[in-house]
């Protein structure tokens, strides 16, 4: 969604959205990422800016900002750094964001940004931002998108339909 309603979200539905992140699974359980929340235009602007002028990052009420906490997968070596704390930040995000649909409202994942101007506008000193997304109430009625045919994504013993 890019385009959104000026109506604030609920912090009934924000606290919602963050327990559903805090439910993912994630190696070791370490939970190794952090989350900024924005609902300040001013940062959501800067974000936007940061985001090569996704402006309905800056329309939304809200930005989600994903980050590695590379310092909680430390007992798992440079692939918990590297590779661990990457996978359960955008898996924290990807559970957010069932959790938002889920609750009526409206998002978009932006992975296109600057992560050294995001890091600097969200204040994070260790890790690496690797996901952001608007949330919001949509504006219009998104339409779906085309999706690959199940087979192609898929390889080995699957159901087969008739």
């Amino acid at each position: 969604m890019r385009s959104y309603k000026s109506q604030p979200v609920e912090e009934e539905k924000l606290r919602r959205i963050f327990e559903a992140a805090n439910l993912a699974p994630s190696a070791g359980n370490l939970q190794a990422y952090h989350v900024y929340v924005f609902q300040e235009k001013s940062k959501r602007e800067a974000l936007a800016e940061a985001a090569h002028g996704q402006n309905f990052i800056e329309q939304a009420p809200v930005c989600l900002v994903f980050c590695t906490d590379p310092s909680r997968s430390e007992t798992y070596g440079a692939r918990g750094r590297e590779l661990y704390s990457v996978q359960d930040a955008t898996i924290a995000g990807s559970f957010a964001m069932l959790a938002a649909v889920d609750l009526g409202l409206s998002t978009v994942w932006v992975g296109d940004f600057d992560e050294e101007r995001v890091r600097e506008i969200v204040g994070e000193k260790t890790g690496r931002p690797v996901a952001m997304f608007s949330l919001g109430y949509a504006a219009e009625e998104p339409q779906p998108s085309g999706r690959r045919a199940i087979e192609d994504l898929f390889t080995g013993d699957f159901p087969q339909t008739d």
